[in-house]
């Protein structure tokens, strides 16, 4: 897999900065269409349960933004639940998936 552009280092910094304050085994970012970023862990309560990716998202809609550029889950798979948020609001924006070091696993495109 290529090496990240610049802006999806900072995604990974950002992701990986909420994973280790969170002390979880997962961390997300996004990158919304005005450029603006976005980080999260995962919630998991008796009431709500979230992934890091929904919860970087759901951050960064209820701030206003209209699209997402990329988004990074460091820790996570290609699974997750929020790659479905990712694609609804934004067709074509990308998902990276990281070890915890931060090497690229793989790529998710929305469609």
């Amino acid at each position: 897999m290529s090496a990240p552009v610049p802006e999806d280092d900072k995604l990974i910094v950002l992701a990986r900065g909420a994973l280790a304050r969170a002390e979880t085994t997962s961390g997300a970012a996004v990158r919304d269409g005005d450029g603006r970023t976005y980080a999260g862990a995962p919630v998991a309560t008796s009431a709500l349960t979230l992934t890091a990716l929904q919860v970087a998202a759901a951050t960064a809609l209820s701030s206003g933004a209209q699209s997402f550029e990329a988004a990074v889950i460091v820790g996570g798979a290609d699974d997750d639940p929020g790659l479905d948020l990712v694609a609804e609001i934004s067709r074509g924006a990308y998902t990276l998936i990281t070890d915890l070091k931060g090497a690229v696993v793989s790529k998710v495109v929305a469609r």
